[in-house]
């Protein structure tokens, strides 16, 4: 998986599409280490997946789980250059891991048939967020408050 050169929308063009992948995947957070570079998938660019590519930095609390997360560096700076993320909403990019790959081919078989009619369009699923305080959140895991 090459992720894409241009920026996608930051509107979905499309209604979102349920993502019940993500929300159920079980990964410890030693999973990840410091310097791994890593994306957060978000949906299809013409016949690939994309995402936000980013480099662990360090460990972080994850306030919307509740949870161990990541301190992960956005190489491409911009408003949100740092924010935390849960270890889940993650896959490496370049280091071959098996639960990474299986991620990666699911959400593949998952996403890619069902936007084929549209081999041109990049489509943002509408999985995340970004909190105030700088936490990226997935909607299935969004709390009020938080």
């Amino acid at each position: 998986m090459n992720p894409p050169s241009w920026t996608p929308p930051s509107t979905p063009a499309f209604a979102p599409t349920p993502d019940p992948l993500t929300p159920v995947r079980d990964l410890p957070h030693a999973h990840f280490q410091p310097g791994d570079e890593v994306v957060v998938l978000k949906g299809v660019a013409g016949r690939e997946l994309w995402g936000d590519t980013a480099r662990v930095v360090a460990p972080s609390w994850h306030t919307p789980t509740d949870e161990d997360g990541w301190r992960i560096r956005n190489s491409a700076g911009g408003a949100q250059t740092y924010i935390t993320a849960h270890p889940r909403y993650l896959v490496h990019l370049k280091r071959r891991c098996p639960d990474c790959f299986i991620h990666l081919r699911a959400m593949g078989e998952l996403l890619l048939p069902q936007y084929a009619s549209h081999p041109g369009a990049v489509i943002d699923c509408g999985w995340y967020t970004t909190t105030a305080l700088g936490q990226l959140v997935h909607v299935a895991d969004a709390r009020a408050g938080r």
